[in-house]
């Protein structure tokens, strides 16, 4: 099992500040290889290659989890579509969705969304699921990382 650390940024070797500066180089684009990406900011491929997949920013891991929304829909055709709609269109993925069968002019349902790429935090993702005409009750019942 891996053990994880909050550690403070200036405690950082300076190997590892400089891995962070060069990941975030290729993933915004400004170079496309990662030997550009090391020779811009002064650090050995080998060094890079030795904190790459150990180091991240600390938002970064934050925004990298997975949410289940417990939410009560009204019966009414097309609102299971709209509502998924509004979670793609925030970017969000659906890893699982259980629906039961409308009771009462409702039906309860179980969404459990990958939330690592949201384009907006998620308390605003789940204020503007709460905000559909015709979902009576949105909330979160559980998180956790991926």
């Amino acid at each position: 099992m891996d053990h994880f650390y909050l550690v403070r940024e200036d405690l950082l070797t300076d190997a590892m500040q400089k891995t962070l500066e060069a990941k975030a180089l290729l993933e915004s684009g400004k170079v496309q290889k990662v030997a550009e990406a090391v020779q811009h900011v002064d650090l050995s491929r080998s060094a890079f290659y030795k904190y790459r997949d150990a180091i991240f920013p600390f938002h970064t891991m934050i925004q990298e989890q997975i949410i289940t929304l417990s939410i009560q829909l009204a019966d009414r055709s097309g609102s299971l579509s709209e509502l998924l709609r509004i979670v793609a269109e925030a970017n969000s993925n659906v890893l699982t969705i259980n629906q039961t069968i409308p009771l009462q002019g409702r039906a309860n349902i179980t969404l459990t969304v990958d939330t690592s790429a949201l384009s907006l935090e998620i308390r605003d993702f789940v204020r503007k699921i709460q905000g559909m005409e015709f979902v009576e009750k949105a909330e979160i019942v559980g998180s956790g990382s991926l």
